[in-house]
């Protein structure tokens, strides 16, 4: 669990507590699990969902962030090479916090663009945007690694 707090997370601090809210969460809610389902499934839902509202708490800190300007050009190319888990873990980690919350919730969670919406209160068209330049800004970091 602590794994998937770490693709919210901007530190490992920051991890460690959502996770630590997360497992509260987790004890004092034992009671609502009722068997159906996997319970790693359900705790790994409930941690996702302190995650998110770790970002709803921190939302007016990273606007300027979101609205970050980035180049409308988009590269074809994406490199087949030796990048590691880590290496592309490095680099999601890097993005811009409603970037990678809807980056991670979108291509990691399968979550859809509905459902996101509602999660981080945007709309779908917002949760779309962010998703295509999280994927145009991780393209360009991956070429520019690979050309270096």
């Amino acid at each position: 669990m602590y794994v998937v707090c770490l693709r919210y997370a901007q530190t490992t601090l920051e991890a460690e507590d959502i996770l630590q809210n997360g497992f509260i969460k987790v004890f004092s809610k034992h009671h609502l699990f009722d068997g159906k389902g996997s319970l790693e499934g359900w705790i790994k839902r409930i941690m996702v969902n302190t995650a998110i509202e770790c970002y709803r708490q921190s939302k007016d800190k990273i606007t300027d962030s979101i609205k970050e300007h980035h180049e409308n050009t988009f590269h074809s190319y994406f490199p087949s090479d030796n990048t590691s888990y880590k290496d592309l873990l490095k680099l999601i980690k890097e993005l811009p916090l409603g970037y990678r919350t809807v980056f991670n919730l979108y291509a990691i969670e399968g979550y859809s663009h509905k459902e996101i919406a509602e999660m981080l209160h945007i709309s779908e068209g917002n949760s779309k945007s962010q998703l295509s330049r999280a994927r145009q800004v991780l393209q360009q970091r991956l070429i520019k690694e690979n050309t270096i």
